[in-house]
């Protein structure tokens, strides 16, 4: 963040908020003119500040609001192992986020699916299937408290 400014900041607390701005309508939130906000924006990017830019969707309404967080387990631990497992997890659209955690268990997963018959398919025909898994433990979401997407900085 040493390379960072007030302006950069609050160029990424706006983008944060709305991504869709243009670049003019952003220039008026920092209250700069556009051709310094594009170059600090671009350069922003070209540093990996800013990762992408993505579209929240409802997940209620494309039907995959039933969100479980899988504690996983593996049975053994070494870099082919895990560099199998990480690959593995990648490849499965329904496994939105994925945590490598300490404590009981080895990694964290957060898994969207329609309701819990599909949970159930998802485990017997996709996570069961990976042979490194020792145990797993699900926690099912029943209501969504806070979800912010952002950071505060």
């Amino acid at each position: 963040m040493a390379t960072l400014d007030e302006t950069d900041l609050q160029i990424l607390r706006v983008l944060q908020d709305n991504s869709r701005l243009t670049v003019k309508e952003l220039a008026q939130k920092v209250h700069l003119s556009a051709t310094p906000v594009y170059e600090r924006m671009k350069r922003l990017e070209r540093e990996g500040y800013i990762k992408k830019y993505i579209a929240l969707l409802d997940v209620n309404k494309l039907n995959q609001g039933f969100i479980v967080y899988c504690n996983v387990k593996l049975r053994r631990i070494n870099r082919v192992i895990v560099n199998d497992f990480i690959e593995t997890i990648k490849q499965i659209p329904e496994v939105t986020e994925c945590y490598n955690i300490s404590g009981r268990f080895d990694y964290l997963l957060k898994i969207h699916a329609r309701d819990m018959l599909s949970y159930q398919d998802f485990v017997f025909n996709k996570l069961g299937t990976i042979e490194c898994l020792d145990s797993w433990e699900s926690t099912f979401v029943m209501s969504e408290v806070k979800n912010e997407h952002g950071i505060k900085f």
